[in-house]
């Protein structure tokens, strides 16, 4: 469907003057003031989401957590090796896309809003947690204790977390020209979703020793970083994942705008869904393994392999599915001409001018 247009407008045809009745552009100081203030704010408006995000992220590593990193490198090299499989993971999708690669200018951008955007999430499920988790005792029902998690992770982390990451690829790759293919947003999806992991990955390692160290000492602390980078390990593909998905739909949205909304919101339920699914599982999964008396370690990753697994393949198959459509459609030929028409238009621009100078 065609973007609305007044009746007046469709009349018209543009054969007529309609400028401030019935269509508009910056024509006078008035017009290109409202132009220069409305982009102030918009852009003054992002760059304060970033600026906040900054703040709280400072402001969680600040104090004991930052200083763990400087007094323990060991801890900073164990986040590093933490990430790597979900760096693998986002990577094979940089990989997988068939058009032209993305800059290393919107990649690099993606991944600092995933990272710093991650503070926004972990404010949010903070807030909410004690409202949903609050009546998790030791002597709650079992269906309590079971039901209450799930609902914090389907209604609040699942949403808030991939929402996060959703805007780390929106605020800015989104709006780039060279976001020019519906693939373009798993790619950005997977590099947010990887920013993501990577301070989550920081937060819990580094919380994890600065606790220990309290408790026990030095050594002791080292041994539960490495124990802690083991168990995120696992967790960081995830996130890539998921975002991969919700960022896929985002591309689909872009592409096709007069159903954009239904497409994003789509995308965002996916990616919470899938997410809110693995950590309930995770969280309750002690309840089955004392149940079939299997190891929790061993449970814990079996699950992860087969879960995290079959949902990477159902990703791999809908960039099988683009790439096969890009190469059916002859799309890569369409691509590659692009500068040759551009260069020919510009061309033809120049030729029509010089040819209406001739005739003046």
């Amino acid at each position: 469907m065609s973007a609305e247009r007044d009746p007046v407008q469709r009349a018209s045809e543009g054969g007529e003057d309609l400028y401030d009745v019935a269509t508009w552009e910056p024509r006078t100081a008035l017009d290109r003031f409202s132009s220069w203030l409305y982009g102030g704010i918009v852009t003054s408006a992002r760059a304060g989401v970033v600026a906040l995000a900054v703040l709280i992220v400072v402001a969680q590593f600040a104090a004991a957590l930052g200083l763990v990193f400087v007094d323990r490198p060991a801890v900073a090299l164990y986040v590093l090796l933490s990430v790597v499989p979900a760096l693998a993971m986002a990577g094979f999708v940089w990989k997988a896309d068939a058009t032209r690669r993305e800059p290393i200018e919107l990649l690099v951008v993606t991944f600092a809003f995933g990272f710093l955007f991650a503070g926004f999430a972990a404010i949010l499920n903070t807030v909410f947690s004690g409202l949903f988790l609050g009546s998790v005792t030791a002597d709650a029902p079992l269906w309590i204790a079971v039901l209450a998690p799930a609902l914090y992770y389907f209604l609040i982390v699942g949403p808030v977390e991939e929402t996060v990451k959703w805007l780390a690829i929106r605020l800015y790759a989104f709006r780039s020209d060279r976001f020019d293919a519906v693939v373009d947003g798993a790619v950005y999806g997977a590099v947010a979703g990887l920013g993501f992991a990577t301070i989550e990955n920081a937060i819990y390692i580094g919380r994890e020793v600065v606790m220990a160290a309290s408790a026990t000492g030095g050594t002791a602390a080292i041994d539960v970083g490495l124990q802690t980078a083991a168990v995120r390990t696992l967790a960081g593909p995830g996130h890539v994942i998921y975002s991969a998905f919700a960022g896929y739909y985002l591309g689909l949205a872009k592409f096709n705008p007069d159903d954009a909304g239904p497409i994003v919101v789509k995308g965002l339920v996916i990616a919470a869904v899938i997410h809110a699914t693995y950590n309930t599982v995770v969280t309750n999964l002690g309840i089955l393994t004392d149940t079939l008396g299997v190891a929790p370690g061993l449970a814990f990753i079996g699950f992860v392999v087969v879960y995290d697994g079959t949902l990477f393949y159902v990703l791999y198959r809908k960039l099988v599915a683009y790439r096969a459509a890009y190469e059916r459609t002859g799309a890569s030929m369409f691509e590659e001409s692009e500068p040759e028409r551009e260069r020919e238009d510009v061309e033809f621009l120049v030729s029509d001018l010089e040819s209406e100078n001739d005739r003046q």
